[in-house]
């Protein structure tokens, strides 16, 4: 009941005492005797709150990160270099780290191009079945990764004795095949790799809308002289709507790219980050919430933020390219 009356506090008094204070501030602003100070500070009683969160949310930790990288497990005194050196030399960090720029290498890649296939193919429908369709691929955007790992750890289930409830081990014994421990085995990465299908799966919907989006924006009076130019439906596609939608394509992916980068929730809800299906974002949970290790955490952070920092940059620029354009 508490947890209730917390929720409809927070829902209900949260808009009040925003408003409330952007406009107590404007009023004390607007009231002021010069009129240059009023246009000076105008801006900032709308910037300001937000600035003060972004820096207390957002800076501070982050700064707070950078230092605790460089201490050593409490954060009581500075020993370097230490923490990165005992991660590169563990051989299950570099386990960790591989199976990083595996997920970086398929799962943005094959959620863009699925997204895209599925865009195409959906325009030539009619209207009805389109949005039908559509719906149906976007749905599993309305559930948590929690809740969708919860669903396809059963879909992959084993059991060494006794029935299977797996869907998949249901199939295999369905067509005479020995149930198989598919998030357990870990040769070739395989399990890692369908851990992936549920990312691919619930990202799809969004590559997806946005794509089709980005293909119905795209001149048909360039793809009708295409046609009349004897060009195919592939060359029409790959030559003309492509480059197109190249700048929307490229968005989409480093979005997918910078959220695989960081993903957590999958892999601990389906194995925990065991058999060498570890990754960054669980390996950090790992050292700070079970080892109590803020120094190793605070590392692993700092590796994952001078990774990301670089594709965030680009996306910027990306963007900013895009309004240039239009």
């Amino acid at each position: 009941m508490d947890a209730i009356l917390t929720a409809i506090a927070a829902v209900v008094l949260g808009p009040l005492a925003t408003f409330a204070l952007y406009y107590v501030g404007n009023f004390i602003v607007s009231h002021l005797p010069s009129n240059k100070v009023r246009k000076a500070l105008g801006p900032y009683v709308f910037i300001a709150p937000v600035l003060a969160l972004v820096g207390l949310f957002l800076v501070y930790p982050t700064i707070q990160t950078m230092i605790f990288a460089f201490m050593n497990e409490d954060s009581t005194e500075f020993v370097g270099f230490r923490n990165f050196n005992k991660l590169f030399a563990d051989a299950n960090f570099l386990q960790t780290i591989f199976n990083n720029v595996l997920w970086i290498a398929v799962v943005p890649i094959v959620t863009v191009v699925l997204g895209l296939l599925i865009a195409t193919l959906t325009d030539k429908l009619g209207p009805i079945r389109e949005r039908v369709f559509k719906s149906i691929v976007f749905m599993p955007m309305a559930i948590s990764f929690v809740a969708a790992s919860s669903v396809w750890r059963l879909s992959y289930s084993w059991n060494s004795n006794g029935p299977q409830i797996g869907i998949l081990n249901a199939v295999v014994q369905a067509f005479g095949g020995t149930p198989v421990a598919w998030l357990q085995n870990e040769s070739f990465s395989i399990n890692s790799l369908l851990i992936m299908v549920v990312v691919v799966w619930a990202n799809a919907g969004f590559a997806m809308t946005l794509l089709s989006a980005a293909i119905k924006a795209v001149p048909e009076e360039t793809v009708e002289a295409a046609a009349i130019d004897g060009a195919t439906g592939w060359q029409s596609f790959f030559q003309i709507v492509l480059p197109q939608i190249w700048g929307t394509a490229v968005s989409v992916f480093i979005t997918v790219l910078i959220s695989t980068m960081k993903i957590f929730d999958v892999i601990w809800g389906m194995t925990g980050g065991n058999f060498h299906t570890n990754v960054l974002g669980v390996d950090f949970f790992r050292q700070y919430f079970v080892y109590n290790n803020t120094g190793k955490a605070a590392a692993v952070v700092l590796l994952l933020m001078i990774a990301i920092i670089p594709i965030m940059i680009y996306q910027v620029r990306t963007y900013r390219k895009q309004e240039e354009i239009r």
